[in-house]
Formats: structure tokens, sequence, C-alpha cells
């Protein structure tokens, strides 16, 4: 047998998909159009949208590493004129996007 025809095929990177809820001075300061841009730029899928209690909420879908980087990072950071007082995720079973979607902005609920 060859190496070749023995080789495995790669494993697929691990997935997953997480509810965020950002908390601080999130809203008016751009923070769902950043975090569209920054969640394309990782090529995560999902939604981000504001909620009326002030928080923005957003649900990541992806590679593990990018969602990691997404909600431990980035969010926790947020856009610069953004005051992120606290970012709490949780895992989601939620069915979201369709991969040629991307990710998207929705409506305030």
């Amino acid at each position: 047998m060859n190496a070749i025809a023995s080789a495995k095929p790669p494993m697929p990177p691990s997935t997953k998909t997480v509810r965020v809820v950002i908390k601080g001075r999130v809203q008016g300061v751009f923070f769902r159009d950043w975090t569209v841009q920054n969640a394309r730029e990782l090529g995560i899928n999902g939604w981000v949208r504001n909620r009326r209690d002030g928080s923005v909420e957003a649900v990541f879908s992806g590679e593990s590493d990018a969602v990691n980087e997404m909600v431990e990072r980035r969010c926790r950071l947020g856009p610069p004129a953004a005051a992120v007082t606290a970012v709490n995720a949780f895992p989601s079973d939620e069915a979201v996007v369709e991969p040629r979607q991307g990710f998207q902005c929705k409506p305030t609920v």
C-alpha cells in the first residue's frame, strides 16, 4: 500500500455556535457594523442586533478558534468608541444562516 492510499483525510476543524450578550456603551458607537466586519473577516456565520435594554446580542457560528477570537478578544474590546463592561457567552444550538449568507445585522428587539 502506498503512502497516498493510506493517508487519512484531514480532520475538519471543530465548530461551535455561541449566543453572546455584550453590555456597556455598545449602542450608538457602530458596534453592529464593527461586529459584521470582524465576523466576516474571521469567516464566522451568524447575526448581530441591538436590544432595547441597551445591550448588543449576537450569534457566532464557525471554526472554534475563530469564534473564540471573536468572543474573547474582539468583543471584549469593541470598536474605538465603545466601552464594554461585560461579555456573556452561552453555548447555542440555534440554526444560523447558510454559509453563503455569512454574517448579517438584524433589527432591534
